[in-house]
């Protein structure tokens, strides 16, 4: 009980109401409150904002970043199409250079995203393709869009799936986001 009465502290000095600071539902480590979502498993405390929450139910596996869970509250969303190893002339970059293309989606998934006022922290959903069943390519995939600019769009809901083929000749990648505008 001592951990819920320190996090009142976060909180102070704010020029908004203080936040209701009660536990989680049994079962769930994570709830919302100001800037922050405070989780207890592995002491790690995940980016939040008042209008996403992120979290990981205790009877759910552990998660390498993301979360099983991401509510936001009613507002506006932005759906992205596909990202695609594109340059602004629509000419596949890097055809069959998986970190080539992974780097153009993350700049071309950045630019989308600014251009509807959003950031990479307010991706609440997103699924990456890649053409591999080799699970040392996804991983690879996985830790290169996470080190990215891109990389705090993947704490949120993310699905990361091996398929055989993708819409362009020499495509190996693709990422579908789901952005809650500010």
């Amino acid at each position: 009980m001592a951990l819920w009465k320190n996090r009142r502290k976060l909180f102070t000095g704010t020029n908004r109401a203080t936040p209701d600071l009660r536990p989680p539902r049994r079962g769930v480590r994570a709830w919302t409150a100001g800037s922050e979502l405070l989780a207890a498993r592995d002491g790690i405390l995940p980016r939040m904002t008042e209008r996403i929450t992120r979290l990981n139910p205790d009877q759910l596996h552990p998660t390498p970043g993301y979360h099983h869970v991401t509510v936001v509250a009613a507002g506006r969303l932005a759906f992205l199409a596909g990202q695609c190893p594109l340059d602004r002339a629509g000419v596949l970059v890097g055809a069959g250079d998986l970190a080539a293309q992974l780097d153009q989606i993350a700049r071309n998934a950045v630019t989308a995203l600014t251009a509807v006022g959003a950031r990479p922290a307010d991706v609440v959903r997103s699924v990456i393709y890649v053409v591999s069943s080799d699970t040392e390519v996804l991983t690879a995939a996985w830790r290169r869009l996470n080190d990215s600019a891109l990389g705090p769009a993947f704490t949120s809901a993310s699905t990361l799936l091996g398929v055989s083929q993708l819409g362009f000749a020499g495509q190996l990648v693709e990422v579908d986001l789901t952005a809650a505008l500010p």
